[in-house]
């Protein structure tokens, strides 16, 4: 021992006197200033499920930026701990014992407002009561349908811990978010975008390769109203994230009498568009319902693609187009999907298109519109100020595809504006 321990001592010296030196160029973590070091999104996660707050603390557990700060059965015990635990984001099921999901979430939005997440199940009665909670100021939902298939956990598990990381980013104190959320659109540089920009953009909705940006790029001035030269006969609208509660503003600002048609694709779980139809139909002068293959596109309808189809137009005839649902292609990341939806709309309307993007994670839409923007349709994007998340419409006023910019609350005038309606005396 002694004979191998003097072998190895010449060698631990020169590895201490590398060590230090290290040290000295590298610091370690705990003698960091705290505001250099990382800051990870506590969640808190809310069901009455063993298995499912086991379930979902391991897919939040799999990402290094999130940690599960703590877990709750009941509704109380909700509240109780995030007025204790004080998380960034907290997932909440619907269907919990003595306090319900939505009680707890109107609590929540009254005495501490923070992301919460919804997780539902897709029955009628949970699809209802989650659109109920959207309503009520839930940043978004996700579906509980977990089965043992590896795939489908996986994908559960990416949009859970994008959807988290999207409602906790602006909350974060040093987040690359809040340095970015007042720049204005930058128009991509087509001589250089870095590999993996669009999956990194689809977890950070307002993240910008510095590759990506064409400092020749000036941002145009805010455009006055657009008014085309043809007028709209059909409105094609993209949303995500936020998407139900902006549809509802939107919508129940138009007329019964509206003389454009419009076309819908809202990122949703399955078993939630046909509820969100219905809900909007009945408080809107519109008549609001999910699309169906054959229906016969019509002034004063609005057709909401289902979820896991994609919704195009086709042309019969120069006064009739009928609506067509595919499963094709099946290959993208999102089912209904905005861009096809507004391709083909650009297609076969032509200049008479108008396309809305709204408040939503990712890219989606960003092709459709441009489509629609090259056939001379308008184009209109939702601001940065009232969008839930700056992701879809961002990427929009970066290809620089939009012809208006405005704020939610005018996105129905707007359209009113397009199409020159005059109210009936």
């Amino acid at each position: 021992m002694g004979s191998f321990g003097s072998v190895l001592k010449p060698f631990m010296k020169e590895v201490h006197e590398s060590a230090s030196e290290t040290g000295r160029r590298f610091r370690s973590p705990m003698s960091l200033p705290r505001s250099y070091l990382p800051v990870k999104v506590k969640v808190l996660i809310a069901d009455d499920s063993s298995f499912m707050r086991g379930a979902l603390s391991r897919m939040v557990e799999s990402d290094d930026s999130l940690c599960v700060v703590g877990t709750a059965e009941t509704g109380f015990e909700t509240l109780v701990k995030i007025g204790t635990l004080h998380p960034d984001v907290v997932t909440l099921d619907i269907d919990m014992p003595g306090l319900s999901g939505l009680e707890t979430l109107r609590r929540v939005m009254l005495e501490s407002p923070l992301p919460v997440i919804i997780v539902s199940s897709t029955a009628r009665r949970g699809a209802e009561d989650t659109l109920e909670a959207l309503a009520l100021g839930a940043f978004d939902c996700i579906a509980k349908q977990l089965s043992y298939d590896s795939v489908d956990v996986l994908k559960v598990q990416s949009e859970l811990v994008g959807m988290i990381k999207a409602a906790a980013g602006p909350r974060l104190p040093n987040s690359p978010l809040l340095g970015s959320l007042d720049r204005p659109p930058l128009r991509p540089n087509p001589n250089h975008i870095t590999p993996g920009y669009a999956d990194r953009a689809c977890i950070d909705p307002t993240y910008v390769d510095p590759a990506y940006i064409d400092p020749a790029y000036v941002e145009p001035a805010r455009r006055a109203p657009a008014i085309g030269v043809t007028v709209p006969s059909i409105i094609a609208i993209g949303a995500s994230t936020g998407g139900p509660k902006a549809l509802q503003e939107v919508l129940s600002a138009l007329p019964a009498d509206l003389s454009a048609g419009i076309l819908i694709v809202q990122h949703m779980p399955i078993g939630f568009i046909k509820p969100l139809a219905k809900r909007l139909n009945d408080i809107c002068p519109l008549t609001v319902h999910e699309a169906e293959a054959g229906d016969v596109f019509t002034a004063g309808h609005v057709y909401f693609a289902p979820t896991g189809r994609h919704l195009t137009v086709r042309r019969l005839s120069s006064s009739e187009v009928v609506l067509h649902l595919s499963v094709l292609p099946g290959d993208l990341a999102n089912v209904p999907s905005v861009d096809v939806m507004m391709s083909s709309v650009a297609e076969v309307f032509g200049a008479s298109a108008m396309g809305i993007i709204l408040t939503g994670m990712g890219d989606d839409g960003t092709l459709g519109m441009q489509a629609i923007c090259r056939e001379g349709g308008l184009t209109l994007g939702q601001d940065q100020a009232t969008c839930v998340i700056y992701g879809m419409p961002r990427s929009c006023a970066e290809m620089g595809v939009l012809s208006q910019v405005v704020p939610l609350p005018e996105v129905a005038r707007s359209i009113l504006a397009a199409l020159r309606y005059r109210k009936p005396h």
